[in-house]
């Protein structure tokens, strides 16, 4: 056995299970199969998952059967550790070539792991031969998210319709991603970005895949690997109102001007509601879901009650959603039309105040909208910029679903190096 494993073993005997977990990563591709099934299936039992254990248990000793190799990928991918489900699914499809349930689950687990661009290379290397569904459908799917949307929009053309009704939304979702895509690339360019839909353009990747004017971008961490991403960040009254000094400015260059702010239960959601009302000059009512034209404002989705989430997919008439802090990591289960900023984790500035709600919305509304100077590093965010953008999409703005998307896209970080 490896030192790796030992080393696993030991941080299992230790209950220290993230730990094992993360020290698996390095080598999960180029440990033998049988070492790191056989410390995975250790690692099962030990958090009590008796699938994984048993499927660990039987690959470890059958590396040269397809189906044991399967169920152990399976698994993985199930229990949420797919980055070891790749080796014991790559080696299956390798002894079983044309299998396409091997090949759909491999490609699940590198989509879980936003490999994208190795997922689309699997893809494509299958040639005439790949099916149209769902085959090339994930093909153009992970060609969108590995950023190379000239394919994608050449291919989507020839994508026929499912004859499987339950992939239909799944189609319908793709046409509009890549077709927002292409608007956003256009808008980028107007607006005057260096590289439009590049490696670093996080706002217009953000807009074709969800559908959503992302406000600001991080001016911290640029050149390591956030690209205009926060990962923790201690919110302040001056980022709140920065936002919303944002968020009037997509609503004037798209010519919306909601009748309303409906405030969300919650006491981070009311506070930046009322602060939204008073900053845009508008009344705030309690949210109901079939209120029409009206701003709806969130703090942090991810924290909302997931029922009332669920209500906010499906577009009312009128309705704009916006989102001061989005998690980009594990992203809510709708995504907003208008978020101010993209986190990993957040801290509201008022966590520890205990005033009434509407004294707190008033010193955000009363603070400064200046941006915050960063470190220097990061290139500049102009409101002349923003709002071009936000001109430059208006037309298809708000007029889709609010799907959710669990990959961050195109645009690299450190996160998921």
């Amino acid at each position: 056995m490896t030192s790796a494993m030992d080393e696993v073993r030991r941080l299992i005997k230790q209950d220290d299970l993230p730990g094992a977990v993360r020290s698996l990563r390095p080598h999960a591709e180029t440990a033998p199969i049988a070492e790191l099934a056989g410390a995975t299936g250790a690692l099962a039992d030990k958090a009590g998952f008796e699938d994984l254990a048993a499927a660990a248990r039987k690959a470890a000793e059958r590396t040269d059967e397809p189906q044991a190799l399967y169920d152990f990928g399976y698994a993985c991918v199930e229990r949420g550790i797919a980055f070891l489900a790749v080796a014991p699914l790559r080696e299956a499809l390798r002894l079983l070539p044309d299998s396409r349930t091997l090949l759909a689950e491999l490609v699940s687990a590198l989509e879980d792991e936003h490999r994208h661009t190795e997922a689309a290379a699997l893809l494509a290397a299958r040639g005439d031969r790949l099916p149209a569904w769902p085959e090339t459908y994930l093909l153009v799917h992970n060609t969108l998210f590995a950023g190379d949307l000239d394919t994608a929009e050449r291919l989507v053309p020839g994508l026929p319709a499912p004859e499987d009704p339950q992939w239909a939304p799944a189609r319908e979702r793709q046409a509009r991603q890549v077709l927002r895509s292409g608007r956003s690339r256009r808008a980028q360019r107007s607006a005057g970005h260096p590289d439009p839909l590049g490696p670093a353009d996080l706002r217009g990747w953000h807009y074709g895949l969800t559908g959503g004017l992302l406000g600001t971008l991080s001016p911290y961490g640029w050149d390591a690997g956030m690209t205009g991403r926060y990962a923790y960040l201690g919110d302040t009254h001056e980022q709140c109102r920065h936002g919303l000094a944002r968020l009037g400015l997509a609503l004037e260059a798209a010519g919306r001007r909601p009748g309303s702010v409906s405030l969300l239960p919650g006491r981070s959601e009311r506070i930046l509601g009322l602060a939204a009302a008073e900053v845009l000059g508008l009344p705030a009512v309690p949210y109901r879901p079939d209120r029409t034209d009206t701003l709806v404002v969130a703090y942090d989705l991810t924290k909302a009650d997931p029922e009332l989430v669920r209500t906010l997919h499906a577009r009312t008439e009128g309705q704009i959603l916006s989102e001061h802090a989005t998690c980009w990591t594990e992203p809510p289960a709708v995504s907003a039309d208008f978020s101010t900023l993209l986190c990993q984790f957040v801290v509201p500035p008022w966590r520890d105040d205990e005033r009434p709600e509407e004294e707190i919305a008033r010193d955000v509304a009363a603070a400064d909208p200046a941006p915050d100077g960063g470190d220097a590093a990061a290139p500049p965010d102009p409101d002349e910029a923003f709002r071009a953008f936000a001109a430059g999409v208006a037309p298809g703005w708000l007029a889709a679903p609010r799907d959710r998307v669990s990959s961050p896209g195109p645009v690299p970080s450190s996160r998921f190096a």
